[in-house]
């Protein structure tokens, strides 16, 4: 039989973890609407989704593993949104060219051996390429520095999040 202490603490950490995502999720949304917003056509709503994104991907159980969940964040985007920026440089989009980019993202994770890498590089490819779809009058480039601007904003305010929540309200401490 579960123990109810364990139970009842289990469930807080659930409910301060929600209010922490949705705090957090709050405040990338309304700061990437308020960033993208300054630069004319480059799909606000976009930039402020894809804060809040990452803010979701990147709060976890703990500081540290917070912490490093935003630097594989903030690396993977980094690398997503240089290969999708080249590409669309370079080719129009197409759902070919984003399968190739996908592999390309996965190809340069695997050569750095940074295989955690993969899955946010590649999803900030889906996000660049599929965004500069969706109006392809965007600069390329600025689209994917924008999109990884965004995953900073949501990266930093997910850390801020954690690291500034009130201690006697949550489980979250600086390991050693």
């Amino acid at each position: 039989m579960a123990n109810p202490t364990k139970k009842r603490q289990n469930r807080h950490e659930q409910l301060i973890l929600s209010a922490q995502l949705a705090l957090g999720a709050l405040l990338a949304y309304s700061v990437g609407f308020r960033f993208t917003a300054l630069f004319p056509d480059y799909l606000p709503k976009i930039g402020g989704l894809w804060s809040a994104i990452s803010v979701v991907v990147v709060i976890q159980a703990t500081r540290r593993e917070t912490t490093s969940s935003a630097f594989l964040r903030i690396v993977g985007s980094a690398i997503g949104a240089l290969v999708s920026g080249l590409y669309l440089t370079l080719f129009k989009f197409s759902a070919i060219g984003l399968g190739l980019s996908v592999l390309i993202t996965g190809l340069i994770c695997t050569s750095l051996n940074c295989p955690n890498f993969s899955r946010l590089s590649a999803i900030t490819v889906l996000v660049v390429m599929v965004t500069a779809s969706l109006d392809s009058a965007l600069n390329p480039m600025v689209n994917a520095l924008l999109r990884l601007a965004e995953s900073c904003i949501g990266s930093m305010i997910a850390f801020g999040v954690v690291v500034l929540w009130p201690q006697h309200w949550g489980r979250r401490s600086i390991e050693p």
